[in-house]
């Protein structure tokens, strides 16, 4: 193609090119005006082991189900936008026909990426990123999100890119976390945007750095999302303690300072593993 046919084609193209540029702002979501929290189907684990309920000193017969959901949060918030834990099955496990994707034995629907987009966003439009903690079942998506500036204790980040890395996690899902802006969170309570409306309070034992999010919704009211403090809402009930946490003592101390607050604050608990609740709960692209 000689130079002027170029000239000629780059003009041609531009019109175009201008306009999808347009429309792709056009698409942008405007802040709202008053916060909001989408819930996202990032899919459901289904343990095959007869014993799956044993590791949470609970029989299986005392369940209403051993199945657990895997929920993605984001927090549209007026000062900017935050994503809350990433799923388990990452993009590149989906294949083109349509059909439900599995890690382990997790097992998810839709992309994370395609649900985000059902609401207007973009992985570009987050400004933070927040893990409960490091497991598998957390971390599927999270280099979508290696744009943002990411908040984390710094005991979950040093676990996250130790060496050797831990058996409990997939750390292809998240290495591009590593050169990330990072803020790490140096105190039990960590306000996002300055309001007291979306917190990010320390709840370590589960992992060493392990976080639950408190956030205030102008109708539903104040809601803590668990992260694994709790799985199974028996273990709540029941008060049974998982054996395979990091620190057992840390996770009776952090459910004991949490229960504390829900009843100071009066917000809900929202165990993000109960299937059964999860099932009820108003799920995007409702907010």
């Amino acid at each position: 193609m000689n130079r002027r046919m170029l000239w000629f084609v780059t003009l041609a193209l531009a019109p175009s090119l201008l306009a999808q540029a347009r429309l792709a702002q056009e698409k942008k979501p405007a802040a709202p005006t008053s916060l909001r929290l989408y819930l996202f189907d990032c899919g459901t684990l289904d343990n095959p082991d007869p014993k799956v309920a044993e590791p949470y000193q609970l029989k299986k017969e005392e369940l209403v189900t051993p199945k657990m959901s895997v929920e993605c949060f984001l927090i549209a918030h007026p000062k900017g936008n935050m994503i809350w834990d990433a799923g388990a099955v990452p993009e590149s496990a989906f294949k083109n026909d349509g059909k439900p994707a599995m890690v382990r034995y997790a097992t998810a629907r839709k992309p994370f990426r395609a649900q985000l987009a059902e609401v207007g966003y973009t992985p570009t439009d987050i400004q933070y990123f927040a893990l409960s903690h490091f497991h598998w079942d957390h971390v599927g998506n999270a280099n979508l999100f290696a744009g943002a500036t990411w908040l984390v204790q710094k005991s979950d980040r040093d676990v996250m890119f130790g060496d050797p890395p831990s058996p409990r996690t997939e750390p292809q899902n998240f290495s591009a976390l590593k050169n990330s802006k990072t803020t790490y969170i140096t105190t039990n309570d960590y306000d996002v945007f300055g309001d007291g409306a979306v917190v990010i309070k320390a709840t370590p034992g589960h992992s060493p750095g392990h976080q639950s999010l408190f956030v205030k919704l102008a109708k539903t009211g104040p809601v803590v999302i668990s992260g694994d403090l709790y799985h199974y809402p028996e273990e709540r009930s029941l008060n049974r303690v998982p054996t395979t946490e990091f620190n057992p003592q840390q996770t009776v101390a952090s459910r004991a300072s949490l229960e504390a607050f829900l009843k100071k604050t009066g917000a809900q608990l929202w165990i993000q593993h109960d299937y059964t609740a999860d099932a009820k709960r108003k799920s995007a692209p409702s907010f």
